[in-house]
């Protein structure tokens, strides 16, 4: 898995690929009032450039740490919005909206994901 923290998404519907730089992670009980974790990603292709908050329900986060044996943290919150902005990017969905949010059936594919992925780490580093 590809960093948070700057990596392409795409191609987009109309071929294009986005390079997307993580901006920041807070909590949006004081942005918004709001009871969830928003992280906010700049996106560029050549020279157009857009801003993306993707705000995933706090609830729905801690519930689904929960069954996945997990911890809300920064690390685990950036990947999953990661993946919901490379969903955006190559759907095509929202793409027009500058604030976004997974639903719950979504969060948890991507958190799918992420366990086999950490799962490949573990091997990796036992086999070594």
């Amino acid at each position: 898995m590809q960093s948070f923290r700057e990596f392409d998404a795409g191609p987009d519907p109309f071929g294009r690929t986005w390079h997307v730089l993580f901006k920041w992670l807070q909590t949006a009980i004081s942005l918004r009032h709001s009871n969830s974790v928003d992280v906010k990603y700049m996106l560029t292709s050549g020279e157009e450039s857009l801003e993306k908050t993707v705000s995933m329900s706090l609830p729905q986060l801690v519930e689904l740490a929960k069954r996945g044996s997990t911890k809300v943290n920064d690390p685990w919150c950036s990947r999953l919005a990661m993946q919901h902005l490379r969903y955006l990017v190559e759907s095509g969905e929202d793409m027009e909206k500058s604030l976004v949010t997974p639903s719950k059936d979504q969060l948890a594919s991507y958190q799918s994901v992420l366990t086999k992925w950490e799962s490949g780490q573990v091997q990796k580093i036992r086999s070594h």
